[in-house]
């Protein structure tokens, strides 16, 4: 991939962008539990091809979100409840992938900067969902295969599953292990999918790994503020800021189709 080519030993000027990047991204995941995906695409988009985004990610939210699903004690209960979906987030995903190919151009850009307003205002002003148990056998597949299209074409993958998930009336840590093993599906099946347009290579595998150490210390930073802060208050302050980083992508893919 020619933009994470660029990162060879001769050549570091690139590399505290990324590093910032994900500092950040695992702060915001260790305050509110989610958002590195979300965070690390939105930033990395302002500099580099999404697909290139898109693979740089792939090793610290794969980490980071192994580390959510615990403790596994309960996982097999919520792969009994959320196996439909996750097998939707999959098929979703790879399908996408086959049919709109890697993430690139200007459509690329408009499609992360239309996810990233929709969840951010979503997160803001809608009302909470609620799900009646007897829908969940054939909504969440639905979900499932909707999240991994919009994965397979932004990058990112909240939307909409963690609205459904939100919905089902889960208790806290069970939501947090819900949303850590989609996450971990969804991580997979983007690598699967950039592997299948020729978009994941050795060399982007290297260069996700070195984001692994700025995410986790980002996470740990933001577990510690956690304590300090107003989750709420953050929360606010981060969606209006993904709010304005989406405009900003849209204005700029409209002056370029």
């Amino acid at each position: 991939m020619p933009g994470l080519d660029l990162w060879n030993a001769t050549d570091f000027a690139s590399l505290p962008g990324p590093v910032l990047v994900f500092v950040l991204a695992g702060l915001v995941k260790g305050v509110i539990g989610l958002g590195l995906p979300t965070i690390s695409m939105a930033l990395l988009a302002l500099f580099m091809p999404p697909a290139e985004a898109a693979a740089l990610l792939i090793l610290p939210s794969l980490l980071t979100n192994i580390l959510q699903i615990g403790p596994w004690a309960g996982l097999r209960a919520r792969l009994g409840r959320l196996g439909g979906m996750q097998l939707g987030i999959a098929l979703g995903t790879l399908a996408g992938a086959w049919a709109l190919g890697a993430p690139a151009g200007a459509w690329a850009s408009l499609a992360l900067g239309s996810t990233l307003i929709g969840y951010a205002a979503w997160s803001l002003l809608g009302r909470p969902l609620t799900i009646p148990t007897q829908t969940e056998k054939w909504l969440g597949p639905a979900v499932g295969a909707a999240t991994g299209l919009i994965s397979s074409a932004t990058g990112v993958f909240v939307v909409p599953a963690v609205p459904y998930l939100q919905g089902l009336g889960l208790q806290r840590d069970a939501l947090i292990q819900a949303m850590g093993l989609s996450f971990t599906v969804s991580t997979l099946a983007l690598a699967g999918g950039l592997y299948l347009n020729d978009s994941y290579s050795a060399s982007a595998l290297g260069h996700s790994a070195v984001m692994l150490l700025p995410a986790l210390l980002g996470m740990h930073v933001g577990s510690q503020l956690r304590q300090r802060l107003s989750p709420l208050l953050f929360r606010r302050c981060l969606m209006g800021g993904l709010i304005l980083l989406g405009l900003h992508m849209i204005v700029h893919a409209a002056k370029r189709m």
